[in-house]
């Protein structure tokens, strides 16, 4: 976990950079003059430190019920902070490209798609693999809220490459995720109490 968090806190670290390094100019240019030339950059940098900070919080939500590990959630984990790494540079690339494209939506959402299924991933992994969990683990853990988000994504990358005008607006598709789990949750509560036996 200790690892996890500093590898996240660099990743958020490195989001910035690209804003430092224009902060000399506001010298010469003037502040609001900067700020309007790198607005994009500045977009970016809100909505990708928001999307880690989510993951983050998802991912801490799961390993709060985790009391071991094996070799196969410590290889998911590197999987998901890989993708939490890489997400300054989709994040740069999207604030540099004046239209969003077919490349760019699939590599921003794909990015934050790969994180959110290697969660889930590991997710299963401890539900099936109860003696990783503490006790009372598995009521903790909800796998229709992760597969939901997992899901959105996977549209989210879709329609960003099949409507590529739409660009990170597909992304509020995120914002249903979280009501319709917890309408299927609620529909089938025995079923979902059921998944980890």
């Amino acid at each position: 976990m200790n690892f996890s968090d500093a590898t996240v806190a660099i990743a958020i670290t490195l989001l910035l950079l690209p804003l430092v390094d224009v902060a000399p100019e506001v010298a010469s240019h003037g502040l609001g003059e900067v700020l309007r030339d790198n607005a994009f950059t500045l977009i970016a940098f809100a909505m990708s430190f928001a999307v880690i900070a989510r993951l983050w919080l998802a991912h801490h939500r799961v390993f709060e019920t985790v009391a071991s590990y094996d070799e196969t959630v410590l290889r998911l984990n590197f999987l998901w902070l890989a993708s939490i790494v890489f997400l300054p540079f989709a994040s740069n690339v999207i604030a540099h490209t004046a239209h969003s494209t077919r490349a760019t939506n699939a590599l921003y959402a794909g990015t934050i798609l790969l994180a959110s299924v290697a969660l889930l991933l590991i997710e299963m992994r401890v539900v099936r693999r109860p003696e990783l969990l503490v006790e009372d683990g598995r009521a903790q853990l909800h796998l229709t809220d992760t597969g939901m988000t997992a899901a959105a994504l996977a549209l989210v990358v879709v329609l960003g490459v099949a409507v590529p005008q739409g660009g990170q607006y597909w992304l509020l598709l995120l914002l249903a995720a979280a009501p319709v789990a917890r309408a299927v949750r609620q529909r089938r509560p025995e079923r979902s109490a059921s998944v980890g036996s």
